[in-house]
């Protein structure tokens, strides 16, 4: 409906042609609003949920779990349909509720990679086998990379303003009836978005544009040229790219169906889902570019190595 909104004001209302720079426009729109709208959703809800809980027992449940922690997070980043872009407020959500580092950053990688709008692209292009074996390496990813990234110790490396402190009181909502914990968890979703909307539409704007004047001739000429090394040139040519799982799906089926490797495909699929240059953007908000460089080199070490493993398992799964 937001979409259909939006062509027919771009291209009814104000009656303008189906140009390259028109199409980014509408690009740069639609997902300004989607993200926007779906993060106020999301954090109000996320907000309502947490009025509920208690800080200090979150901490200790999630200390005392281990890597329970980290898969949990990466299980909810599984079942919420948010793009790379669209996890970073949640992300930060976490981080100011206290959660460790190490456990937003396996929900902030494991919530692009997986969601069912991609599953059920996937299901559709690839089959049952293939996208199972998918969602669980997604899953892994997510939990591996962020049991690395918590045990490195990185939390001097988050802006001042986004390390979490002791504010039990009034951060948490004591008693009350519904529509007082409703009305925290909307006043929390304006904080946190009045704090990065600049940086969702810088994002969403650099997105349109590589969206839209990135030619898919280009990537398939670049990646079919390198051979053994096709998987981590992939996965690089992949990480500075954005776009929605529509757009991300049909590309690794046209890159496997034209003879790349399955590795090498979902390479690129997973690294344009789960990092882009407008993610990186976005996240300067939350931290120094010191920690977004560590978090992108970690999860594309995880791509890569899960790359070269679907190409090594290739011939049991097709």
């Amino acid at each position: 409906m937001l979409q259909i909104s939006v062509d027919w004001f771009l291209y009814s209302i104000l009656g303008l042609p189906h140009f390259k720079w028109v199409e980014a426009l509408n690009f740069f729109i639609y997902d300004s609003l989607k993200i926007l709208l779906l993060l106020f959703v999301m954090i109000s809800l996320i907000g309502f949920l947490r009025s509920f809980l208690s800080l200090d027992k979150i901490r200790e449940w999630i200390t005392q779990k281990k890597g329970l922690g980290n898969f949990f997070a990466a299980l909810f980043g599984a079942v919420t349909p948010f793009c790379s872009c669209s996890s970073i407020p949640i992300f930060i959500s976490f981080l100011e509720a206290g959660i460790p580092l190490g456990v937003t950053f396996s929900f902030l990688i494991t919530s692009p990679l997986i969601n069912e709008y991609l599953v059920v692209l996937m299901l559709g292009f690839f089959g049952l086998k293939i996208t199972l074996l998918y969602v669980i390496s997604g899953i892994s990813i997510g939990v591996i990379a962020g049991i690395i990234l918590g045990k490195m110790k990185l939390e001097h490396y988050l802006e001042k303003d986004i390390v979490p402190v002791n504010r039990e009181e009034g951060y948490f909502v004591k008693s009350g009836g519904i529509k007082q914990r409703i009305a925290f968890g909307v006043c929390e979703a304006k904080s946190i978005i009045k704090k990065l909307w600049l940086w969702v539409l810088i994002g969403v704007g650099i997105g349109a544009l590589i969206h839209n004047y990135v030619p898919e001739s280009m990537v398939h000429s670049i990646v079919s040229k390198t051979g053994f090394f096709s998987v981590p040139i992939a996965t690089i040519i992949g990480i500075p790219m954005y776009g929605s799982c529509a757009a991300i799906v049909p590309i690794a089926v046209v890159l496997f169906q034209k003879g790349f490797p399955l590795g090498t495909a979902l390479a690129f699929m997973m690294a344009t889902a789960a990092l882009s240059l407008p993610e990186a953007i976005m996240l300067r908000r939350a931290m120094k570019l010191k920690l977004i460089a560590i978090f992108f080199f970690v999860t594309a070490l995880a791509i890569i190595f899960t790359g070269y493993l679907f190409n090594l398992l290739q011939k049991i799964m097709v």
